[in-house]
């Protein structure tokens, strides 16, 4: 568990570093519709970016099974492939989602629901 503490808190020091000009605007709107906007781009973001980055540590980490289980078992290689494409599709299905619902974050016009 130790070993994760420093990327994490990387990343999450990169995620602050990374929203604060979004915090730094001034904009015409009302302050509170502004806040609401801003606080909507940093949770769009936050969701494509921790959706890309868990589908591509699952997907690498379904290659090498897969790989590992084909090297032990030559015959059952195309049963193997099959299942390993079918979960490659799912995962990146999942990660079109979530960009999917980020875009959605990111559109909705926020003036009609304050």
């Amino acid at each position: 568990m130790r070993k994760y503490i420093k990327p994490l808190g990387v990343f999450f020091f990169l995620l602050v570093i990374a929203s604060t000009p979004l915090l730094a605007q001034e904009t015409t709107l009302d302050p509170t519709k502004a806040k609401l906007y801003l606080w909507s781009l940093i949770i769009g973001a936050a969701i494509i970016t921790l959706a890309s980055s868990v589908g591509a540590f699952c997907q690498a980490k379904a290659i090498s099974s897969a790989c590992e289980g084909i090297s032990r078992n030559p015959g059952s290689g195309p049963h193997i492939r099959f299942l390993l494409i079918f979960g490659l599709v799912l995962i990146e299905t999942l990660v079109i989602y979530a960009l999917l619902i980020s875009i959605i974050v990111l559109m909705v016009k926020w003036d009609d629901y304050i």
